[in-house]
């Protein structure tokens, strides 16, 4: 009997709906950690009970933002939709559902000028970078993907390569962060390497290893494999009989 992949068992798991698996833990760690880097204030905890409950549990006097609790229910059915489309071709218009499904009902769609599910309007930077602008996006995107489609065989340095220009172009106004490690995790699945999950702890040699990556890759390699032992861990405990294997 064949073994099931890993990305047959969290598609598994999801369908069924199990509680308390490797999807489940997968969907809390995910959203949690990828928002939480982008300035989300929910905790682990208050995230793990918006998944299992609907609710959310806060104490006297705290305040939560409305756009934290939506873009982490909408950071869950983005990480279904990836699954579930996670061994199809990586695309223009699956990067673009990705930003629509994560940035519905939030305030920034209330905006006439965002365009949620669309690439962006106005100029933007990262940090002090600049980045591409508007009105050349979506030939960037086009080249990008191109290019990545035309390498025989898709390694983990690829799919690092691949996250830094995407977040270099910045195509979306806000976002971008987010839909580039679901496109990651996508892309790890889809090309039989072991996915991954970047601590929003360790959120400043990420940001740095994107600073320095045209120079230097080894700072964010090595923060991405570190990510990848730490899910490795994860996915042994689950599924002690499924054998992963690092690039």
């Amino acid at each position: 009997m064949e073994h099931k992949s890993l990305v047959e068992l969290l598609q598994e798991e999801m369908k069924m709906g199990l509680k308390g698996g490797l999807y489940h833990q997968t969907q809390i760690k995910l959203a949690y950690n990828s928002n939480r880097i982008e300035g989300s204030r929910l905790s682990e905890d208050q995230t793990r009970y918006i998944f299992e409950t609907n609710t959310i549990s806060v104490e006297p006097e705290e305040t939560v933002s409305v756009d934290d609790i939506i873009e982490t229910v909408n950071h869950f059915a983005c990480f279904d939709y990836m699954l579930t489309h996670a061994k199809e071709d990586l695309s223009e218009a699956m990067i673009k559902e990705f930003h629509s499904i994560l940035k519905r009902n939030t305030s920034d769609e209330r905006k006439n000028w965002f365009r949620v599910g669309d690439y962006k309007a106005r100029p933007n930077v990262v940090g002090d970078m600049k980045t591409t602008a508007p009105g050349k996006v979506a030939s960037e995107m086009g080249k990008l993907l191109n290019a990545y489609h035309k390498k025989p065989n898709i390694s983990f340095e690829d799919i690092i390569d691949f996250h830094y220009d995407f977040e270099s172009i910045h195509p979306f106004q806000d976002g971008n962060g987010r839909v580039g490690r679901i496109i990651l995790f996508k892309e790890c699945l889809n090309h039989g390497l072991l996915p991954f999950i970047i601590d929003h702890e360790y959120k400043l040699f990420y940001y740095r290893g994107l600073k320095e990556y045209s120079s230097e890759k080894g700072y964010l390699l090595d923060t991405c494999l570190s990510a990848q032992d730490r899910y490795e861990a994860e996915v042994a405990y689950f599924f002690p009989e499924l054998r992963t294997h690092a690039p």
